[in-house]
């Protein structure tokens, strides 16, 4: 058995900075994809639909790249480094490629392809911390992950507005296909980072060896069809699956259901409220979508400043405490987003667009989105790998993934049949709904059993 021995933090920074490159990449779709569609034509009703890539890609993808990777030894590349690699090469190609579509079907079929090649990067990446880390430094490992997410999403929401708040390029510059250009640039240092970030962890970390028995079964796996061997894998996990992982569905559910509302309805929401537009040829619509990605960025900066404090915070409270007031923050912090208007004349924040916000009410939905954010992404793994059999780490993380990609299915197909007409094709009651959700996911934390204050735990 491999002795995990305590690493460096600049050994565990190396080993996570991967997901800067990944996390970018998925930050440059929550924040650009709804316009991009826009751009080509598509209307509100039709935007949850063509978001539709991410939750089946994840549905299908990450379950199986979780129990192929437990599988997967090479002498030379490890076992969770290829995946890493392949996923990250055509992730680049992919947002090389975007910026250039020219019919809705072009840009939604390459964000199904960018999709999948994320989830064939990131479910693995989840299984690489339970690897090489003891139980002493997994939250580390699991919120320097947290940390490189908001890193991460923060400079890709930021990119656009920088190349233009600092005259490279022009708001009005536009491609033949009607995107704008710093659109392009976003995506083509997009590619260069998720390949480059990717590429220093692979080459900085050497991944243990399995041990003899593990070895023995990875080669009798070998022997038997790969589809079945997967196939098995899942359903039993299926069948074993801790309570603790069961608990925590209706979270997961609640939480996510409200951020797949919030990224495809954002940029319209802003649009309407504060220039009383949702037409994409405006000039107001393209403001928005600049200022979609600083306040996506100024919550990521809260996220990944907020990131390594939350385990203190957590012994002091407990896990299920710190969870259920982040989310309930997060919920608040968007349930004030659409009160931003242009009439606000106390504590304006005066930006390059010409228009005064509020600066009130952007920190505080900055704040608690971002405190919201940061325990999503770390909590429920850390939570998560101390109840699951190590062995099947892959798998495991591989379905506790999809019960973040199955909201998201329900959340497009209702809201494009009958919740946006329940409320009223109104892009700003839609982020009411989300922060009502991440409200309602926070309350529900609490209902999770517990063994201590800090530990969730099976019930005997």
């Amino acid at each position: 058995m491999n002795q995990k021995t305590n690493l460096s933090f600049w050994q565990i920074w190396n080993m996570n900075f991967g997901f800067f490159g990944i996390q970018f990449s998925f930050g440059l779709q929550q924040s650009n994809m709804s316009a991009i569609y826009k751009y080509l034509g598509a209307d509100e009703g039709s935007l949850p639909m063509l978001w539709l890539a991410g939750p089946i890609t994840g549905l299908i993808v990450q379950p199986i790249v979780g129990a192929i990777s437990d599988g997967t030894w090479s002498p030379k590349f490890g076992r969770r480094k290829p995946f890493f690699l392949i996923g990250a090469l055509i992730s680049s190609i992919a947002l090389l490629l975007m910026p250039y579509s020219n019919t809705l079907f072009m840009a939604a079929s390459l964000l199904w392809i960018l999709d999948a090649a994320n989830n064939v990067a990131m479910e693995p990446y989840r299984a690489f911390v339970a690897d090489k880390l003891n139980e002493k430094q997994m939250s580390l490992g699991f919120l320097m992950q947290s940390f490189f997410t908001g890193f991460g999403i923060t400079l890709a929401n930021f990119t656009p507005a920088i190349l233009v708040s600092l005259g490279f390029l022009a708001i009005t510059d536009k491609m033949e296909n009607g995107i704008p250009v710093y659109t392009y640039w976003a995506f083509f240092i997009g590619a260069f980072a998720s390949i480059a970030s990717v590429l220093l962890s692979v080459m900085t970390t050497k991944e243990f060896p399995p041990t003899a028995e593990e070895l023995l079964v990875i080669q009798e796996k070998k022997k038997e069809n790969l589809f079945k061997t997967v196939a098995k894998d899942i359903a039993e996990a299926f069948r074993t699956m801790p309570l603790t992982m069961k608990q925590l569905i209706p979270v997961k559910f609640f939480t996510w259901y409200a951020m797949f509302c919030y990224w495809q309805y954002i940029t319209s929401s802003l649009s309407l409220s504060l220039f009383g537009t949702t037409d994409q040829a405006s000039e107001g619509f393209s403001k928005a979508q600049l200022l979609t990605g600083s306040l996506n960025g100024t919550y990521n900066i809260i996220c990944f400043m907020v990131a390594f404090l939350l385990v203190p915070i957590a012994l002091k409270i407990g896990a299920k405490g710190v969870h259920c007031i982040a989310l309930s923050l997060g919920g608040i912090g968007l349930l004030l987003i659409p009160f931003l208007n242009n009439t606000d004349v106390l504590f304006t924040l005066h930006n390059p667009f010409g228009n005064n916000i509020p600066v009130t009410t952007i920190f505080l939905y900055s704040f608690g989105l971002g405190i919201s954010w940061a325990s999503t992404m770390a909590m429920p793994y850390q939570l998560l790998a101390g109840s699951i059999p190590k062995e099947k780490t892959g798998v495991y993380m591989g379905i506790f993934n999809m019960f973040i990609v199955i909201p998201m299915a329900i959340q497009i197909l209702t809201m494009q049949y009958f919740v946006y007409d329940w409320l009223g094709n109104n892009p700003i009651n839609v982020i009411k709904l989300a922060g009502v959700f991440l409200i309602i996911a926070g309350l529900l934390t609490l209902f999770i059993t517990v063994k201590n204050k800090n530990q969730i735990v099976q019930s005997e």
